[in-house]
């Protein structure tokens, strides 16, 4: 086993650091902000105040349907019942409002927790019919996507510089308070050690450069929290509306300057467990009876302590080998996994690697075939293997397709490869084994020569018909032959017309966009592609999809596969060599090359009060608690609600377990724990203080994209617009003081929240819009499903950065700015990225000088010059965000004013959307006058 370090530095840490506050610090607060002092002087969540007209205000314009202008609940207070006709807005799944929280005992000693304040003011009443119920409110007229403004003088016009953004504004001439978070936050933790020995502590946001280190919770990198103080009661919850949530990337990349995770192996004994809840040894067991017994502080049950596991306990009553345990110790590790763990009792194989290439006509015109042969070359040096280890051991096999599908044997035995076609698609089987799965290493096998052939082998094909589902088939046979998990490389271009299972139609119909029926374009055809995904999660098969449509293909459908085994899906319309070769080619290494763990169970725990009740992911689910992948890699994640069974203690807290069995790349079964305490409180004030506004919007969009399946988009608009108003006006009715109706009072933590939930309403798939394609919609819904915090952060909220006027000589990217139109200038060039797409604006009036110094061409004096720093600079900022995410982004250079800009100009979040929604001023505006009639 390895030991984990005992420098003073981490003993020192375990002693009692004080603990840092949680939440963000007040703010000083710009012209029409007025500091509204909380009722409660204890501990007391910080509040962003903002004077809005006290009119009524009209709600923003939105395209396609109105979102519906019921107003949420009963009246609050003592006011008259307000009237109005009930809404109509169904459940949505994982956003029924209760949110949840655990009580569990406290952790080992050296770990601090962050103490709840003092009890604070009467609760918020409980709405009546949350979330679909008969909520009496007033009827507002419908005034585009929000109910229209009631009758009343003009409304005040609202300072844009007076609203909270995500970015700094380096241009405002005002004190940047708005739109600093992100700014401060990377002023504050950027650059620090983020320790992890206390509990409940909210760590720095997902852009903040920071480093972690282990002391007994796990990495943010690993787990982030909706909130880190959850609600003692169920009432609690329910009352704010606030969902518990935790997003979980179990095999998240760590940067090189922390330290990979321990490996324990306890031989054949295994790893030491509950015998009652079956948690793993972990940091919070308490040891007991001079450390002859331990108790699990998940439920409480007294365990005997293995004789070859026993040490005994120093004066504090923790074993003396307490550092020397990765388990005791850190909040992260694994250990290796006995044959109790495989299946059939028998070590897995190795995984290996398939690469399915579409070899229709389109495909070998368009040149992709040998696009991807070429590439396959180069790849298959590169495969992914274990750390230290001189080779790869994955296998790999090729397969090509068209109406049938060709297997090849590379073995060196034969003269050459040799081509075996399967033409019966009804019962598809594995032709050969010995031969189709090889080691590439092996100098007895020449994959190589197979690909230099098959480009020429298809050059004069004039199919256009191919199969999809017997594609899929035919992987998980081979792997069933081989006895071995893996991963389908599959490359398509046409939607799957030929006699075979799983046939598709055409079924796009705009006509449905906008009625109750448009939720049927998000659903797959079920069926044969219903029990390709049992069948692919029963033998670790992994689908990663690559589509290359110049028209409709049904990607809901033939996405639903890679969706629940873990797999991706790229898309690339009207593919062209030249334009999208390289996009296209560095998705294809980031796949490959990417950290992978296959035949994966994922169990989360929580200790007794909560538990875990809903999950959102790439996954596929057989019973209530075990979360099946047929793989998981370094970017996919997991987002997992929880609920009350009882009520929970502010002196143990809550505890959360996320362990996972996978199978590495050598073949070796391993498990992951990743443990993490929170703190529990019966202060509202508390809960918000240490909420987390990345993870929350998360969670609201995963419930969101998974409720469009099966209620219509206006209902689902509502539920969020609802529950964002809710969940304010809970924390001014219980954590703020008295004020004046015109103020709209944020919670510190939670002042950008409202920014990214009207980002997330003008998102496609919650756009009902006819311009939008069908396929498109269906694909942003399904990655959403499988992001991490910061991919859905990014996403929501586009970088965007100025490029004219940088620092060539510094080190640092230009801080972003605002994402709104107002930030552009017809003279700047503007660089902004989402972590999917990627543009380069430039400005009408941008000076030559400028553009030939980006792009580095040469002037009518002058030669090229090859280190042009304003050059150089621009491709190191395009190289380093094009390393740090998940996708390839292809550039796209777009002129102010010209038609593609339009592109362009829907990802500026802030301003009203091109396919419907409203502004953020329109929103933040709609949602106040929401609270309002709340606290009414």
């Amino acid at each position: 086993m390895q030991h984990p370090p005992t420098s003073p530095l981490v003993q020192q840490s375990f002693q009692s650091p004080p603990p840092p506050a949680v939440g963000q610090p007040q703010m000083p607060l710009g012209p029409q902000v007025h500091h509204v002092p909380p009722q409660m002087s204890p501990p007391q969540s910080s509040t962003t105040n903002m004077s809005i007209a006290s009119h009524s205000m009209p709600g923003p314009p939105m395209g396609g349907p109105p979102m519906g202008g019921q107003s949420m609940g009963s009246p609050v207070g003592g006011g008259p019942p307000m009237v109005g006709q009930p809404m109509g807005a169904q459940p949505m799944a994982g956003m029924s409002g209760p949110f949840p929280g655990p009580p569990p005992p406290a952790g080992p000693g050296g770990f601090q927790h962050l103490g709840p304040g003092q009890a604070g003011p009467p609760g918020y009443p409980q709405q009546a019919g949350q979330f679909g119920g008969m909520m009496p409110g007033p009827q507002a007229g419908m005034q585009g996507g929000f109910p229209g403004a009631m009758a009343g003088p003009p409304q005040k016009k609202l300072d844009p510089d007076a609203i909270p953004s995500t970015v700094r504004c380096s241009s405002d001439v005002v004190i940047n308070w708005l739109t600093q978070v992100i700014e401060d936050d990377k002023a504050k933790n950027g650059g620090q050690v983020y320790c992890t020995n206390i509990r409940g502590q909210v760590p720095p946001l997902v852009t903040t450069d920071f480093t972690v280190q282990d002391q007994g919770n796990a990495s943010p990198r690993f787990i982030r929290c909706t909130t880190y103080t959850l609600p003692c009661t169920a009432e609690l919850a329910k009352q704010c509306q606030v969902p518990l949530a935790a997003v979980v990337k179990p095999l998240a990349n760590l940067p090189k300057n922390e330290a990979p995770l321990y490996a324990v192996n306890h031989g054949e004994t295994g790893p030491i467990r509950c015998n009652r809840c079956k948690a793993y040894m972990c940091p919070y067991m308490q040891f007991i009876d001079g450390g002859r017994r331990y108790q699990c502080t998940f439920c409480n049950c007294v365990n005997e302590v293995p004789v070859f596991y026993f040490q005994h306990l120093d004066h504090m009553g923790r074993r003396v080998d307490f550092y020397e345990r990765p388990e005791l110790s850190l909040g992260s590790y694994e250990f290796v996994a006995t044959l109790d763990y495989c299946k059939n009792n028998k070590p897995p194989n190795p995984p290996a690697f398939i690469f399915m290439i579409d070899v229709s006509y389109n495909n070998i015109k368009s040149g992709l075939v040998k696009l991807i042969c070429d590439e396959l070359k180069t790849l298959l040096e590169k495969l992914p293997r274990e750390e230290g280890a001189d080779c790869s051991a994955v296998k790999v096999g090729f397969v090509t397709y068209d109406k049938v599908l060709h297997f090849y044997n590379v073995k060196s035995a034969l003269a050459q490869p040799q081509m075996m076609v399967v033409s019966d698609t009804t019962e598809m089987f594995v032709p050969l084994l010995d031969g189709f799965l090889v080691i590439v290493s092996n100098p007895s096998c020449f994959p190589i020569s197979l690909l230099d052939q098959i480009p020429t082998m298809f050059a004069d094909t004039a199919e256009s018909e191919t199969v999809f589902a017997p594609v899929i088939q035919a992987g998980v046979e081979a792997f069933k032959a081989a006895e071995c998990s893996g991963k389908l490389f599959i490359f398509q271009s046409l939607m799957p017309t030929a006699e075979a299972p799983g046939k598709l139609k055409n079924r796009d119909d705009k006509k449905l966009v906008n009625t109750d029926k448009e939720k049927t374009l998000f659903q797959p055809q079920k069926g044969v592609y219903e029990q390709l995904c049992k069948d692919c999660v029963v033998q670790g098969c992994c689908v990663d999809l690559f589509l290359f449509p110049n028209q409709y293909l049904d990607l809901a459908t033939m996405a639903d596969v890679p969706s629940h085994t873990g797999g991706s899906v790229y898309k690339y319309n009207n593919f062209q060599m030249e334009t999208d070769g390289e996009h296209f080619l560095a998705d294809l290494r980031k796949s490959v090359q990417k950290h992978i763990g296959f035949d994966a169970i994922m169990r989360v725990r929580t200790s007794t009060g909560f538990r875990a009740t809903d999950f959102f992911g790439a996954i596929h689910m057989n019973n209530t608690t075990d979360v099946e992948m047929a793989a998981v890699d370094c970017d996919k994640a997991v987002t997992v609600e929880f609920k009350h069974d009882d009520a929970l203690s502010e002196e143990s807290g809550a505890l959360i377990q996320c362990a996972l069995l996978y199978t590495n790349i050598s073949g070796q079964r391993r498990l992951r724990v990743h443990n993490l305490s929170l703190n529990c409180s019966s202060q509202l004030s508390e809960l918000y203080k240490s909420c987390e506004t990345d993870s929350l919007i998360n969670f609201f969009a995963k419930s969101a994209y998974r409720a469009i399946l099966n209620q219509p988009l206006k209902n689902v608009r509502e539920i969020l617009v609802n529950q964002t108003a809710h969940m304010l006006a809970c924390y001014r009715k219980n954590c703020a003081s008295p004020s004046a109706a015109s103020q709209l009072i944020l919670p510190d933590a939670m002042k950008v929240f409202p920014v990214y939930m009207n980002s997330l309403m003008k998102t496609a798939p919650l756009v009902g819009s006819t311009e939008l394609s069908t396929d498109d919609r269906a694909h942003q819904r399904l990655a959403v499903m499988a992001m991490g915090v910061e991919d859905t952060q990014l996403l929501l909220y586009p970088r965007l950065i100025p490029l004219h006027n940088m620092d060539v000589d510094s080190e640092v990217a230009p801080a972003p700015v605002r994402c709104s139109e107002e930030r552009l200038t017809d003279s700047g060039l503007f660089l902004l990225e989402n972590g999917h797409s990627m543009f380069l604006w430039i400005g009408q009036a941008a000076s030559p000088d400028l553009i030939q110094g980006i792009f580095n061409l040469p002037s009518l004096s002058t030669l090229p010059d090859v280190d042009n720093p304003l050059s150089k600079k621009v491709r190191a900022i395009i190289r380093d965000l094009q390393n740090k995410r998940p996708n390839s982004m292809k550039l796209q250079i777009v002129r102010q004013k010209d038609k593609p800009e339009m592109l362009f100009r829907q990802l500026l979040v802030e301003d009203k959307g091109l396919h419907g929604g409203a502004s953020y001023v329109d929103f933040l505006c709609y949602v106040h006058r929401e609270i309002r009639q709340l606290l009414t």
